[in-house]
């Protein structure tokens, strides 16, 4: 049976353990931020919010950007500094506690397999992926139309690279159907996907395709999945890294329904190196971001920012987040010390401390929080001593990784690709019947040529070949095969 939560306990005031500090679950799709320096403690606060989460029911995505988050399916080793901590806040009831979790990977191998497919990631993110510029990206977006119109699927690497082909061998004829294409923009985007196969990209483009109810699952006894994601390696491509997770956003958005207010949300999802998303933006790309965080909430998902410092998350955004959670930062710089002082004005202030000389002042575990209450406003910033995780704190043994991963579900149902006909097999086709026409034309023409010296003239037949050749090959067709429809950052919609 699910638990009755209302709310997670986040930890006690600093002095004063009596004073509980809690996260109302009625608020919690009101997004938030977890900010702080290197180990000031963030980690250990995504952990204990995961844990709040999944006890009430809901299912929490996050990615695992260090390795090491996966203790979450083990019980604590309870380590002195976390029993001593519990002490400190009076935690009497503090229990080993494993907690449902479901491993994830990009390239399937600490976790079961997350692939989409080229259509449905789109040419806007697929843009930003392969670092693209504006003459470039345009190309790639006619391509894109093209293959949308012509019914050519896009399931992987080698559907688009045929495509480009395509979209290459015939510049001239689509240029004059939608816009002039580049042919050494083409050759670009071909080297970039390269570039971007040699990163084990290809690895996530392909079939079967995430289903995303496969996040938003509870266990028998009512708790939901803690869905971790392997980001270790994923993080040596940081703009694969934050694209692949601004398209998971994009996905939940297009396709879950509205869910209005509710007592608690429906998925939350942590965002951690949340700068990364981001930096070199385009603004039309952030103005899609901003309005997919605004919108989001009322799908029922929190999207909860993990960065080092407030700063790195822009103004639009940041002021959708509700529900704050600030370590220490750091103050070398003058640089450093605006920051800090503009991060303070950000709370509503207590009158027993001041934020801006709190903040550089904040032990290792402490933070200042502030969440919504009431209607929505914010609470007071607390200074407060964050609660002790449950759960194992650091890597899973690998003995708890296999078990987990054999128990959660999921089985055999991503592990294999498969490879159905898509654009590669049906422009392959049309060459090879092309190639086979043009085979036929020539021997026709050579054993009913005239004897001549002379240079002879096309025949009637030769020309009728050669025409149904090129229609046969060309990017160009008439006639609209079907109509897609692509979402608010140009991914397929389902």
């Amino acid at each position: 049976m699910t638990q009755n939560f209302s709310n997670i306990y986040m930890g006690s005031v600093t002095g004063n353990p009596d004073q509980k500090q809690f996260l109302d679950l009625k608020w919690a799709n009101r997004h938030g931020l977890i900010a702080g320096a290197t180990g000031t403690g963030k980690t250990v606060t995504l952990q204990v919010l995961a844990e709040g989460f999944s006890n009430a029911g809901v299912p929490v995505f996050m990615a695992d950007v260090k390795g090491d988050l996966s203790g979450i399916c083990e019980p604590s080793t309870l380590p002195d500094f976390l029993v001593k901590r519990a002490e400190t806040i009076k935690l009497t009831d503090y229990r080993p506690k494993a907690f449902p979790v479901t491993f994830w990977d990009v390239f399937g191998k600490k976790g079961h397999a997350v692939r989409t497919t080229i259509s449905e990631i789109g040419p806007l993110l697929l843009s930003r992926m392969l670092e693209l510029n504006d003459t470039q990206e345009g190309v790639l977006n006619i391509a894109f139309r093209y293959a949308d119109e012509q019914g050519l699927m896009l399931l992987d690497l080698k559907d688009l690279r045929a495509l480009l082909n395509a979209v290459h061998d015939h510049a001239a004829e689509i240029s004059k159907e939608y816009g002039q294409v580049s042919k050494p923009s083409i050759a670009t985007i071909q080297r970039a996907l390269l570039r971007l196969e040699d990163q084990g990209a290809d690895q996530f483009f392909g079939e079967p395709a995430i289903d995303l109810n496969d996040f938003i699952r509870t266990d028998a006894d009512g708790r939901g999945y803690i869905n971790i994601l392997s980001a270790e390696q994923l993080m040596a491509s940081p703009r694969l890294y934050a694209t692949f997770l601004l398209w998971l956003l994009a996905e939940l958005f297009e396709n879950l329904p509205e869910a209005g207010d509710s007592e608690k949300p429906k998925l939350v999802f942590f965002f951690d190196e949340a700068h990364l998303l981001f930096d070199d933006t385009p603004k039309a790309l952030s103005d899609k971001i901003e309005q997919v965080v605004r919108l989001i909430r009322s799908k029922g998902v929190g999207i909860y920012f993990v960065t080092q410092n407030p700063q790195d998350i822009p103004d639009s955004v940041l002021g959708q987040l509700g529900n704050r959670v600030q370590h220490a930062l750091r103050a070398f710089t003058p640089q450093q010390q605006k920051f800090i002082k503009n991060a303070a004005v950000t709370y509503r202030a207590n009158p027993d401390f001041a934020v801006e000389t709190a903040i550089t002042d904040l032990a290792v575990g402490e933070a200042l929080v502030s969440t919504l209450e009431d209607k929505g406003n914010p609470s007071i910033v607390q200074r407060i001593l964050i609660r002790p995780p449950a759960s194992k704190l650091g890597v899973a043994s690998a003995q708890a990784h296999r078990l987990t991963m054999m128990s959660d579900g999921m089985g055999d149902k991503y592990a294999a690709v498969q490879d159905r006909e898509s654009a590669y097999e049906v422009l392959k086709a049309k060459a090879e019947h092309a190639a086979s026409q043009a085979e036929k034309a020539q021997t026709s023409a050579k054993t009913s040529a005239p004897k001549s010296g002379g240079r002879t003239r096309e025949t009637m037949g030769e020309a009728a070949v050669k025409s149904m050749v090129r229609a046969a090959t060309s990017s160009i067709g008439r006639t609209i095969a079907r109509e897609l429809i692509r979402g608010v950052l140009g991914g397929l919609k389902r």
